[in-house]
Order: C-alpha cells, then structure tokens, then sequence
C-alpha cells in the first residue's frame, strides 16, 4: 500500500508547494517530506491496517490554521490511499482522492 496527498492553495489557484507533512500511525511519526513544485508527495509506503494521520504545517499558507491534521482509516493494506488537502486562508476540505 502506499499513502500519497496533494495540497492546493484555494486562494490563489496554485499548488501549495513546500509545506512540510508528516505521517503518522500508531502513534509513532512514520514518514515526513515537503510537498514539491506541484504540491503532492506520491507514494509513502506503508503496509499496515489502521488509523493514519497526515498532519500539515499550514501557517505560511493559512495563518488562521498553523495546523490540520487529517486522520483516516486503512481497512485494505493492499490498496492505494490519496488524501488531499484544499486549503484557504479561513477553511480547508479533504476527500479520498484516487
């Protein structure tokens, strides 16, 4: 399986490039990256069922929320799992992504 993200900023059209994102499971910090050019980070691996957190260093893009974290659920180690993040200076929206 693997965990992959894609943040854009609402505000201007654009990706949010260089926003700092961990991920998390079990508690314990299993990945961290910057988001490149276009705003993703494709492909953490990870192979384990269980309850996930991406947790998203906002505050250069949006001052009001210095943080989001977005946590979900693995059911199926087998499958690919892409959490966006739509982020604007006063709201943000997520879904699963394909």
């Amino acid at each position: 399986m693997t965990i992959s993200t894609h943040v854009l900023d609402a505000a201007r059209g654009r990706p949010a490039a260089g926003l700092r994102v961990r991920l998390e499971h079990g508690g314990a910090t299993v990945a961290r990256d910057v988001t490149g050019p276009d705003g993703r980070i494709t492909g953490w691996p990870s192979d384990a069922a269980g309850v996930y957190r991406l947790v998203f260093d906002t505050g250069e893009v949006a001052p009001f929320f210095p943080e989001v974290v977005l946590t979900f659920r693995v059911t199926d180690p087998g499958e690919h799992h892409h959490v966006p993040l739509l982020l604007s200076p006063f709201a943000y929206s997520t879904y699963r992504g394909s």
